[in-house]
């Protein structure tokens, strides 16, 4: 029987070992075996899976050779369904590293709310910087392209719809019922994937670019395990229940499992129970219920090695310890696992740790100091009176980044000094993270610790990828860098009676305003880093939307470098052999050199 595809391909995990596989992820419209077929002879198969009636499958690729490129084909039931008829895009493509010492390119970011643009084509939170990334590469195919894509949270917003699926929602059920127009079980989260997935210049850009993805809050809710209150609040809601059940479902479907390596995959008994079932809805149910209501019990942090560069992709949401007295970013189970994997090898068993959390562990300091007051005052420092002050003020204001769990600031910056001391330290520990609306650069001062550090240790924030801050927000931000805003911190840090963190940082670059990637280079024991922005291709310079460097913010030199982009609006039937639209670029905001510091 003749099959269709649904969504995808993504092409996800890509060996950097040894070079000879790679997995693909599609979603098809019926039962079928699903089929990779490459021009150099390389391919795989796999049969489909059932999720509440949809139907998917993860598809093994071997027999890739390194340091090659090279097109393939997907075929369900052997008939071919991608590349679509018509596509103006070129071939997707596998790539493999020549090595494990190849260059690794990482482009990362967060906040991707995938709504396409009205009718007329103008685009509220303005171009998209991943669609412009696709339309840069699609029109150049030369061109130099990431190893490996990070999306560091929000891939989909489950409370913040577009108009264009809250019509879809009101067809379904009545919208005056809670969750109201937000998304309610796992058929509402597949429309999410659709909106954002189909984009015809992402749909190709998420086949021929590997990617690993980490969720965030509004993946689930905005401000997701804020504390114990708030959980407590949400449970007594009769939606809930099902709500973040069916979001660590579809997130366990979409997102989580393509992730793991081949290897990984095979010690999954879920998957592979869910692989031999005639129906894995109950079996995925289950298991996302048991994670949230026992969260030690799952782990969805995980640890990819790229030759001599070592990721650390960290759950900064579901693992959280939320009793106040005990509050914690990670339970012990989660950070025993953290720092073993950062210290599995020993000294010189990498050149380059990355550490992708969400959420940045380095703010503005007015900000930290914020957060590690008000965690104080909910803790009862102050009384209960400014405890329940604390807690309103909590919720309202996001107060929940690394700053919020001083303890847990405290032992990253320990783990981060053991790792980066001494002979065989990687020459770059670099904290990747989102969420926060805006992009910079920060570096943290471990004068407090005996010896200082080998390693050069940056906070790389980049957010968002296709959102917006208020005007008040973005001054609120700036403010916070500001020497005005570290003193006004400090005032709260002394009402709370909040000891200094561990370490003290500085800003030095940013911040920057708009929607943006961040691209980190390395290749031996050097990293270079470059920020992009998209733009309309008329746009100009101008405050606000890439902010010049001054001479005080470090090394960081303003490139031009303007290229040329392409865009398009939500994939409907229509637009499949649509070209994909003109007139947005990304522009080059900042480049820099992460060199370890001198000895």
């Amino acid at each position: 029987m003749t099959a269709g595809l649904r969504l995808g391909p993504l092409l996800r995990y890509v060996d950097r070992e040894a070079g000879g596989s790679a997995t693909v992820w599609i979603e098809a419209d019926r039962p079928c075996t699903a089929e990779v077929r490459c021009a150099d002879g390389a391919g795989g198969s796999a049969r489909s899976w059932q999720i509440a009636g949809h139907h998917y499958a993860l598809i093994p690729v071997t027999g890739l050779r390194p340091g090659t490129e090279t097109a393939y084909r997907v075929l369900l039931n052997g008939e071919q369904v991608w590349p679509l008829a018509g596509s103006p895009f070129p071939e997707s493509t596998i790539r493999t590293p020549e090595g494990p010492e190849a260059a690794l390119r990482v482009t990362f970011g967060s906040c991707r709310w995938a709504a396409p643009p009205s009718g007329s084509g103008h685009d509220p939170v303005g171009p998209d910087a991943l669609d412009t990334l696709a339309g840069e590469l699609a029109r150049r195919p030369g061109a130099e392209r990431p190893d490996v894509l990070l999306l560091l949270g929000d891939q989909v917003y489950a409370d913040e719809t577009s108009a264009e699926t809250r019509r879809w929602l009101a067809a379904r059920r009545d919208l005056a019922e809670p969750p109201w127009h937000q998304v309610a079980d796992y058929e509402e989260y597949t429309r999410l994937y659709y909106e954002s997935w189909l984009d015809p210049e992402v749909r190709w850009l998420l086949s021929t670019v590997p990617s690993l993805m980490i969720f965030d809050d509004h993946d689930i809710i905005d401000d997701w395990n804020t504390s114990e209150a708030w959980l407590e609040g949400m449970r007594a809601t009769p939606w809930w229940r099902e709500r973040v059940v069916s979001g660590l479902m579809s997130y366990w479907v979409h997102q989580h499992l393509g992730n793991l390596s081949p290897a990984e995959l095979a010690a999954d008994k879920l998957y592979g129970a869910v692989c031999e079932a005639r129906d894995g809805t109950e079996l995925v149910r289950e298991f996302a219920a048991r994670a949230d209501a026992e969260p030690t019990g799952v782990r969805w942090s995980y640890r990819r090695d790229f030759g001599r560069v070592r990721l650390l992709m960290v759950d900064t949401r579901a693992a959280r310890v939320l009793e106040e007295g005990r509050r914690s970013m990670l339970d012990p189970v989660e950070a025993d696992w953290l720092r073993a994997a950062a210290l599995d090898g020993g000294p010189g068993a990498y050149d380059h740790l990355l550490i992708g959390t969400s959420l940045p562990w380095l703010l503005p300091h007015f900000v930290h100091d914020v957060e590690a007051w008000n965690a104080a005052v909910c803790r009862g420092e102050r009384g209960p009176r400014w405890a329940r002050l604390g807690e309103r003020l909590r919720r309202r204001a996001d107060l929940e980044h690394w700053a919020a769990f001083p303890a847990s600031f405290d032992a990253l910056a320990d783990l981060i000094a053991t790792v980066g001391r001494g002979p065989g330290a990687p020459a770059t520990i670099s904290v990747l993270s989102g969420d926060v609306h805006h992009a910079y650069v920060a570096e943290p001062d471990f004068g407090r610790f005996p010896g200082g550090l080998t390693s050069r240790v940056s906070q790389l924030t980049c957010s968002p990828v296709h959102n917006s801050i208020p005007a008040a927000m973005r001054q609120g931000f700036r403010f916070g860098w500001s020497r005005a805003g570290r003193w006004l911190g400090r005032g709260f840090a002394r009402h709370g009676r909040v000891a200094p963190p561990a370490v003290e940082w500085s800003r030095t670059g940013g911040p920057w305003f708009g929607n943006q990637l961040m691209t980190l280079t390395l290749r031996g024991r050097g990293a270079w880093l470059r920020l992009d922005q998209a733009v309309p291709g008329r746009e100009r310079d101008r405050d606000g939307a890439v902010g010049p460097l001054s001479r005080r913010s470090g090394p960081f030199n303003r490139q031009s470098g303007p290229f040329s982009r392409q865009s398009g609006p939500f994939n409907r039937p229509g637009d499949r052999g649509r070209e994909p639209r003109k007139g947005r670029k990304l522009r080059t905001a900042m480049e820099a050199e992460l060199s370890p510091p001198a000895r």
